[in-house]
């Protein structure tokens, strides 16, 4: 009898240094919501560039997939965000959700510029190498002190690993995301950079001959007139402040990039780049009680009154569901009692009846595969709500004012997206 053969690709083994209950990596699904155009899907490929290597690069979605179709398998692969783009009459519009409970934050995506547009304008584009093979370092600035401004820089921070900086490896840092908030404009600047050292005290002709293997000596009688040529300092050499200066304390990658050595950290920007404006906050997946909303303000009375709404709204979805499920128990006992009918027409023996436990158990099975069933109409998009304009938002709710929020968590300890959440509990 044949061995039977062990499935080595899919089905890995946790390595004898590897501890099993380090904290997760995030991995993120960026996807597309209706259709959006090939200037936004190109937008939608840059984004899982930047996310690489914990995101599904090849992910493909279709028409008839909804968001709990993704949501479904995203636990079985531990997918911790969405990001999903739309676009409007009005606007491109993102979406950050946090699996599985939310929260939701909302941008408008004021401008946008591609990867391939940021490579046109640059003399020297940087090709494509080992970067995205390892995450991007997160550096978030001017993010100020308020409840929707502590969320989202927590959610931010969550979509990365986290840094364990007495085990971290010099040499895999070589992404960073910068997000930038404008406290004029309102609005969040995002960036995408490859990061590189240089020598520092020498001339452009010396560095190309330190950093390359073999320079290139064409139309020229001796190496001398090639490090003399470049004696003068170039615009980039300018730009070497004592500022951007550092010791490497462990080897880095490229040549002669060896521990105590001094180089200059140089920023080469990768795309793309993009201009959000934080539209809504939503407590649950992409949807829920609205925590904050940027153009909507509601009273207390309205807010009250909106809150009552959505639970007959709740009360009415589990009554349905109750129903559903007796009409299962139903028709599967009208179906057991024609069978049964039949059998014994035909001449059959009747029948022995299980064990009660075994009925239980089997109509347990037949109701949690109908509560995953969903009613709603299809309309060839990721969500089940209403097309996203501005122009219509009268279901959405404010976040309130300042005294509606609760005090939060110790500024000092790391927190958790459903920590800060907590932040947004309304005073009753």
């Amino acid at each position: 009898m044949g061995k039977a053969r062990k499935k080595t690709r899919t089905h890995k083994k946790v390595e004898e240094g590897e501890n099993p209950n380090a904290p997760k990596v995030p991995k993120t699904f960026v996807m597309r919501s209706g259709e959006v155009g090939s200037s936004v899907m190109a937008l939608v490929n840059d984004i899982r560039r930047v996310m690489e290597p914990n995101t599904a690069t090849k992910l493909r979605e279709r028409k008839h997939n909804r968001l709990r179709d993704f949501v479904a398998v995203a636990g079985p692969l531990g997918v911790t965000h969405f990001v999903v783009l739309s676009k409007t009459e009005i606007s491109t519009n993102l979406r950050i959700a946090r699996l599985p409970r939310g929260p939701t934050l909302q941008f408008q995506v004021k401008t946008y510029s591609l990867a391939k547009d940021i490579a046109s304008m640059q003399k020297a584009p940087k090709s494509p190498g080992f970067e995205f093979h390892f995450a991007p370092l997160l550096v978030l600035n001017n993010f100020g002190d308020s409840n929707e401004m502590k969320l989202m820089s927590t959610v931010f921070q969550n979509m990365f690993p986290p840094l364990n900086i007495q085990n971290m490896q010099l040499a895999d840092v070589r992404r960073v995301v910068l997000l930038n908030y404008n406290n004029e404009t309102k609005h969040i600047d995002f960036r995408h950079y490859s990061i590189t050292v240089k020598p520092v005290g020498v001339s452009k002709s010396v560095k190309r001959v330190l950093t390359t293997n073999v320079p290139d000596l064409t139309g020229f009688d001796d190496i001398s007139d090639y490090v003399l040529r470049g004696a003068y300092a170039s615009e980039s050499d300018i730009e070497d402040g004592p500022d951007s200066h550092v010791t490497l304390g462990q080897d880095y990658v490229g040549r002669n990039n060896r521990r105590q050595e001094q180089r200059a950290i140089k920023l080469q920007e990768l795309g793309p780049r993009m201009e959000l404006k934080l539209v809504k906050i939503q407590a649950g997946m992409c949807d829920g009680e609205v925590l904050y909303h940027d153009y909507i303000k509601l009273s207390a009375e309205e807010l009250k009154k909106q809150k009552a709404v959505r639970s007959k709204k709740n009360q009415e979805k589990a009554l349905r569901r109750k129903e559903q499920e007796a009409n299962v128990v139903k028709k599967k006992a009208e179906r057991e009692a024609a069978k049964e009918a039949h059998r014994l027409a035909t001449g059959g023996a009747p029948r022995a009846k299980k064990d009660d436990d075994e009925d239980e158990e089997e109509e347990g099975d037949e109701s949690t595969g109908d509560k995953r069933k969903r009613s709603g109409d299809d309309d060839g998009s990721l969500f089940d709500d209403e097309e996203d304009t501005y122009s219509d938002m009268g279901d959405f709710g404010p976040q309130g004012s300042d005294d509606d929020f609760s005090a939060g968590e110790d500024e000092d300890e790391p927190m958790d997206d459903d920590d800060q959440m907590d932040a947004f509990s309304d005073d009753e």
